[in-house]
């Protein structure tokens, strides 16, 4: 039985559903293509990623597959209830609406868990987590799972690290056609977007911090530059603070960077990147976002201790007023402004993830036996995701001929 609220929303959620699946052809063609062989059926697969239109159609891509697929948000303010609803009208079951508390999350996720999957795609670690310290008893019957993120990886090798880890893990976020697109163009253009409708207000001009040179930094740095945008990098990696430098930006600590900042975002997966001795040098108007998977890159409890929550002054949108006088702006709560303030990354980018994710999942039920193991996505299944997405663009593209493979050595 699923928990939603909100059911008679699922037509609208339907048609958003409707719209990407014209945007995502990569997974569109897979499902074409194993829609025939049903490689799923008998299976059931547990879905916790962010609960908006392009998870949906994979979730379906699944069912359409064979599956029987059970699906929960990774994150509360992400979930969309029309999204939830659509996809319970379908038959999916769904445990997950917006804004759920602490406790409603959890009791979701762990509802999820409950189903006892096969296969188990995960955002962030939650659900693999809760698998591994609440449900031992059902792991036995995990063939594998996949990872979408970043934050998430690091816990997973953690629990690999200590021989706990009680199936494979297939490490979607370090695929190619993930963190060069997803992250970086993804995270780029759908983080502006989640600002700008969130605040209506100009970013040229303005000074912008970007907390970490990752693929994902990287992407909000060169969207920030291209809006014209001054550009602030903080790094505590010396190679890609070098590498921000080389790029045009000017990259110093946090704590000198504060006081410089209109615009922050976080993007490091770490925690305490914004903390209260960068909080008391902000300027008058500065806005904190974050990008990261979890809400912590920004010190929200010393943000309430040092100033007065003035409350939302706009959707998405608390102010928080110092003693000095000084007004500090705080987007979706800390949470990742992309989706908790928008819609999440492009469709098109979203295809191409999502095309890794059903591949990694069609290589787990293919191949029993793999070792319990953080791995790699098999650098066939990337080739393939980009050969189809060059093909849905209508682009051609050279082929070694036999001479040239001889002279490089390959067979």
């Amino acid at each position: 039985m699923s928990m939603i609220r909100s059911p008679e929303k699922a037509p609208g959620g339907q048609k958003k559903i409707d719209w990407v699946r014209q945007h995502m052809p990569v997974l569109s063609n897979l499902a074409e293509q194993y829609a025939r062989e049903r490689p799923f059926a008998g299976l059931k697969i547990a879905i916790c990623i962010h609960l908006e239109a392009k998870t949906a159609y994979m979730a379906l891509v699944f069912q359409r597959c064979g599956a029987a697929v059970t699906v929960t948000g990774s994150n509360p303010l992400s979930t969309q209830d029309d999204i939830a609803a659509a996809l319970v009208k379908k038959g999916i079951t769904v445990f997950a609406w917006h804004g759920a508390t602490a406790n409603e999350y959890a009791a979701h996720i762990r509802r999820t868990v409950e189903s006892g999957p096969d296969l188990v795609i995960d955002d962030g670690g939650d659900l693999i987590m809760m698998l591994h310290r609440e449900r031992a008893d059902l792991l036995p019957g995990v063939r594998g799972g996949a990872e979408e993120t970043t934050t998430g990886l690091s816990r997973l090798r953690t629990l690999a690290a200590a021989g706990e880890l009680a199936f494979p893990v297939i490490a979607v976020n370090d695929a190619l056609c993930k963190y060069l697109f997803d992250n970086r163009y993804g995270t780029g253009q759908s983080v502006w977007d989640g600002i700008m409708r969130t605040t209506n207000l100009l970013v040229a001009g303005k000074t912008v911090v970007v907390a970490g040179f990752g693929w994902c930094g990287r992407g909000v740095a060169l969207r920030a530059k291209g809006l014209g945008a001054q550009v602030i990098v903080t790094e505590v990696e010396p190679v890609r603070a070098l590498e921000a430098a080389v790029e045009g930006y000017r990259v110093m600590p946090m704590l000198e960077a504060a006081p410089l900042g209109d615009i922050f975002v976080t993007t490091t997966g770490c925690c305490g990147v914004i903390k209260e001795e960068d909080l008391l040098r902000l300027k008058d108007g500065a806005i904190l976002t974050n990008a990261g998977h979890f809400d912590v890159e920004i010190d929200k409890a010393a943000l309430n201790e040092l100033s007065e929550p003035a409350g939302e002054v706009r959707a998405n949108i608390e102010e928080y007023r110092f003693p000095d006088g000084r007004r500090i702006y705080l987007l979706a709560e800390g949470r990742l402004v992309n989706l908790a303030a928008g819609d999440g990354h492009p469709a098109e980018i979203m295809d191409l993830s999502f095309a890794l994710q059903f591949l990694a999942m069609d290589h787990l039920q293919k191949n029993r036996g793999l070792p319990r193991a953080v791995l790699p996505v098999p650098a066939e299944l990337d080739r393939r995701v980009a050969g189809l997405k060059l093909s849905s663009m209508g682009i051609a593209i050279d082929r070694l001929s036999g001479p040239q493979r001889t002279y490089l050595g390959l067979s």
